[in-house]
This record gives structure tokens, sequence and C-alpha cells, in this order.
């Protein structure tokens, strides 16, 4: 009998697109097509990683995200995270959960990944 793979501990998804920043001035319908496709991809890279075999239990979850830049310019946290709003509606679409159980824990990292890329983890919180 073949055992299931364990579910890897990182999820890394690709740099967000440009047309997902807050600050992009592009047609709605760009945005629009730019979020479903960002939304399905962590849908699938999510069930590939085997998150949906993890019980996160009740509460809240923290959701560590590391970017890791294309190139050195300058980013701020709050525009990343805008962008990757529909990474998150995907993993919880994916986990069969709320997004709002999220307590999001951005990083950006000053290491240059060529293409830029995003890894991120989820932690339950501590027991009270």
């Amino acid at each position: 009998m073949r055992r299931a793979a364990e579910p890897k501990p990182e999820l890394v998804l690709p740099w967000p697109s440009r047309k997902l920043h807050p600050n992009a001035r592009v047609h709605w319908a760009a945005k629009a097509q730019a979020t479903k496709a960002a939304r399905h991809t962590a849908d699938v890279m999510t069930l590939d990683a085997g998150w949906q075999r993890i019980d996160f239990g009740d509460g809240r979850l923290h959701l560590w995200i590391d970017f890791y830049p294309p190139d050195k310019r300058c980013r701020d946290d709050d525009g990343l995270l805008s962008s990757c709003k529909a990474y998150r509606d995907g993993i919880a679409d994916a986990l069969g959960i709320d997004d709002r159980r999220f307590v999001s824990h951005p990083w950006i990292k000053d290491e240059v990944v060529k293409g830029g890329e995003v890894r991120v983890r989820i932690t339950r919180s501590p027991e009270k």
C-alpha cells in the first residue's frame, strides 16, 4: 500500500503580478484576470504541497510570508501583502477555511532570487 507523502513545510509561489499591486494603474478586467490566475495558482500549489491533509484546528493561523524580490529595488511590505491577497484566498480555498483566520507576517528579504518568489508557512496560534 502506498503511503501519502508528507506535506511540504513551505509553499513557494511565484512573484505576484505587477497588475495586483494596489498602486498599479491597470484596467479592471486585466486586474480581475490576474487576480483569478493568482488565486488559482495558490489553490493548486497548496493542494500539491499536501497542506489540505494538515489539521490546523480552530482559531487563528499565522501566515509567515517571506518575499524574495527579483531585483534590489526598494519595496514596501504593505504593497506586497496587498499584491498577495489572491494568494491568501487561494490557500484558504484549498484548506477549506475562511481567510480571516490568517494573521499575516510579511518579511521582505534582502536576498534576490531570479524572477522573485514568495515563500509561505502556516503555524497555529499558541494556546492561551
